[in-house]
C-alpha cells in the first residue's frame, strides 16, 4: 500500500466503520485520471448489496470532496470484495483457512513466484499453505504481491450459508 493509499484510508476508514462497513483495500490505479478502488464488507458478515455501495460511495466522495488527497482527477468505484475475495490483511488469511487460494510472491519462494493451495492460516508472519502435491510452504506475508481466494463448489456454499444467516439489513453502527 502507498503512502497515498494509507492517506486515503485514514481519511474514509472511520466513517465507513461508522456506518457499519470494513475497508478490504484502497487501491489508486492509473495514476492521472485513474481510479480509486474502495473495496469493502459489511461487518455483520452479511453479503454487500448494491445500496451498500451507493450508501458508502456517497459517504466516501464527500469526505474525498473535503480533504483533496489526490491531484488530478479520478474515478471513485466501491465495491465488495466478492467470493474469490483477494486476501490483503491479516486476518484474511485466518478467516479463509481451509479454502483454496492463489498466490503470487514478489520474489521467489523455494524457487517459484506462484502458488495455489489450501490456506493454512497464518504462523508469525507468514501464510502457510497446502500445494495440491500435499506439500506445505510458508510464504511471508510482506513478500505477497496478490493473493486471492479461487471459487470452488466449497466456497460458493459457504458464502450461500452466509447471505442466508443475514436478513439483508443494512448493517447497524453500534
Amino acid at each position: 500500500m502507498t503512502e497515498l493509499e494509507r492517506r486515503i484510508e485514514g481519511i474514509v476508514g472511520p466513517a465507513a466503520e461508522g456506518l457499519g462497513y470494513e475497508l478490504v483495500r484502497v487501491m489508486l490505479a492509473g495514476g492521472h485520471d485513474g481510479r480509486l478502488q474502495i473495496m469493502a464488507e459489511r461487518r455483520d458478515g452479511a453479503p454487500m448489496t448494491v445500496d451498500d455501495c451507493e450508501r458508502l460511495s456517497r459517504t466516501i466522495s464527500a469526505l474525498l470532496d473535503v480533504e483533496d488527497p489526490i491531484d488530478g482527477a479520478y474515478t471513485l468505484e466501491v465495491s465488495s470484495p466478492g467470493i474469490d475475495r483477494p486476501l490483503v490483511r491479516r486476518k484474511d488469511w485466518e478467516r479463509w483457512s481451509g479454502h483454496v487460494a492463489r498466490v503470487e510472491m514478489a520474489e521467489p519462494v523455494e524457487g517459484r513466484k506462484r502458488f495455489r493451495g489450501v490456506l493454512l492460516g497464518l504462523d508469525g508472519e507468514d501464510a502457510r499453505l497446502r500445494l495440491e502435491d500435499g506439500a506445505e510452504v510458508r510464504l511471508p506475508l510482506s513478500g505477497v504481491a496478490r493473493a486471492k481466494l479461487v471459487l470452488t463448489d466449497a466456497l460458493i456454499a459457504e458464502a450461500g450459508k452466509m447471505a442466508t444467516a443475514n436478513d439483508g439489513a443494512p448493517p447497524s453502527a453500534h
